[in-house]
């Protein structure tokens, strides 16, 4: 029979779950988290839970904050089980399950109370988890969008915020009249200089309501960058039943991950950190190179293995890095062209991460899909591919394979034209690339061509040649011949 999961009962779930260490009643919050989801569940709840776990840093406790519905769903969810969650780690043949115990609380779904809770002295961080949509950043222009209605929201009334830039914002004006300490700002979130992105919608808010604040937090608030990495899937009812059954604990709120954890973060921060260092979080003076190479090998190599995944009728990640062309092709684009595009990553040989990027591709016990990962091409192509192919140009390296990526891709918007092979897209400009996509036989340059995909690149007479090149081979031979030749080259 199933225990519902609670302080109370730790001592007396299976032996094949840990349990924190130590005593939760002694830690105090030291930081508010914006954003409960299970990518951060599993990522930094773990990573302070592991600091706990060697009898430090118990000041630095979570307590969870959200101001959207879902929040206040989670929020319900945790309540009933003292904030605790079962994080699964998922590896074949190995799944192991945690309590994760690091947040102590979860500040009612309400302005007016986080911002209390931000005012106090023992918060010196604030964190975020809101996904890339939560920037209001215009990706028109990468400016900050203070046109959003939101953003208007709290332009008007600043003391009654609806956004979390509106109550961070808020709170430090409410520090700054009591003489207090600024908390440094924190982004979580999996996109590039989340730090500075996040600073610039700071910024930019606060200087629409009152420029002397926003000067204030320019001078004592800091932003680090960092660079994020765990996998957490979507857990399904099958999975918490698995979980029940495997090990006996009833969860509302499970969460399901790999065992793998990246953290590199620059150390900068105004009001004091935890010892993250201790549990093999990276502190470095500039995130930039791990943030590049992990758009463009990691990224890069989930889009590169999407489109010939996909056109093969292969559903699942592992089950296309089970396929030995695909898994030649990826190492050979990797080691030709990606990796030479990158500098130096201190304290990282980039060969080893790639092999251990294609072990985590490999994980049957993710179950990640091929459709998640090629129906956005038009939005993750540049971002992780299309850079690469600038830098290789400007640089007089080969893009014979990127340009096979590119190929590829437009067979698959190809094929969503017609509802081939169960291949369906999403996008605002889909329509659009499916109807260059079906130009593209006969005249190339009508898929290449697309300035609003492609910028610059659109011009680009190498990548244009390679592409058709490569294009007319998959219609004439089929994908998987056309990735043997490439092979083979």
């Amino acid at each position: 029979m199933s225990i519902k999961l609670s302080d109370t009962v730790l001592n007396t779930l299976s032996h094949q779950i840990s349990v924190p260490s130590y005593n939760r009643a002694d830690l105090t919050a030291g930081l508010v988290h914006i954003g409960v989801g299970n990518f951060h569940r599993a990522h930094q709840a773990m990573y302070l839970h592991q600091l706990f776990e060697q009898g430090l840093a118990h000041d630095w406790a979570i307590c969870g904050a959200g101001i959207k519905s879902f929040d206040d769903v989670m929020r319900n969810k945790l309540a009933k089980q003292n904030w605790l969650s079962t994080v699964v780690e998922l590896e074949e043949g190995n799944i192991v399950a945690h309590v994760c115990g690091s947040m102590i609380d979860f500040v009612d779904v309400d302005a007016a109370k986080i911002i209390q809770t931000m005012t106090q002295d023992n918060i010196k961080i604030v964190s975020l988890t809101i996904t890339e949509g939560g920037y209001f950043i215009d990706p028109d222009n990468g400016e900050f969008d203070a046109e959003h209605p939101e953003i208007q929201a709290d332009i008007q009334a600043p003391e009654a915020p609806v956004t979390v830039f509106g109550i961070m914002i808020e709170a430090l004006k409410i520090r700054r009249e009591n003489g207090s300490r600024a908390f440094t700002i924190m982004s979580c979130d999996n996109i590039p200089h989340n730090g500075d992105v996040t600073k610039k919608a700071i910024l930019g808010l606060a200087e629409l309501i009152e420029p002397g604040l926003a000067r204030w937090i320019s001078e004592n608030v800091s932003f680090p960058n960092s660079m994020v990495d765990c996998i957490a899937p979507m857990v399904s009812a099958e999975s918490i039943e698995r979980i029940e059954h495997l090990f006996g604990v009833t969860d509302n709120a499970p969460v399901l991950c790999e065992s793998f954890r990246q953290w590199v973060l620059e150390d900068n921060f105004v009001n004091g950190r935890p010892a993250l260092e201790k549990v093999g979080v990276q502190f470095v003076e500039d995130v930039a190179p791990y943030e590049l190479m992990k758009l463009r090998v990691l990224n890069g190599g989930h889009a590169a293995l999407a489109y010939p995944a996909g056109l093969m009728g292969i559903e699942l990640v592992h089950d296309a890095m089970a396929n030995q062309t695909i898994t030649a092709y990826l190492e050979k684009l990797m080691t030709d062209e990606v990796i030479p595009s990158l500098p130096e990553v201190q304290g990282i040989d980039v060969h080893d991460y790639l092999a251990i990027i294609k072990q985590r591709f490999s994980n049957p016990e993710i179950k990640d899909t091929i459709q998640r990962l090629y129906q956005d091409g038009q939005n993750r192509l540049p971002k992780f591919i299309l850079p690469t192919i600038c830098d290789n140009l400007d640089n007089a390296r080969s893009v014979n394979g990127l340009s096979l990526v590119i190929a590829l891709w437009c067979k698959v918007c190809m094929l969503a034209h017609f509802n081939m092979s169960g291949i369906v897209l999403f996008g605002d400009d889909n329509q659009a690339i499916i109807d260059a996509a079906l130009k593209a036989s006969d005249t190339p340059e009508a898929f290449i061509g697309m300035s609003q995909v492609f910028g610059a690149l659109s011009q680009s007479p190498e990548l244009l040649s390679r592409f058709s090149f490569w294009l007319a081979m998959i219609h004439r031979d089929g994908v998987e011949p056309t990735l043997q030749h490439y092979i083979n080259q």
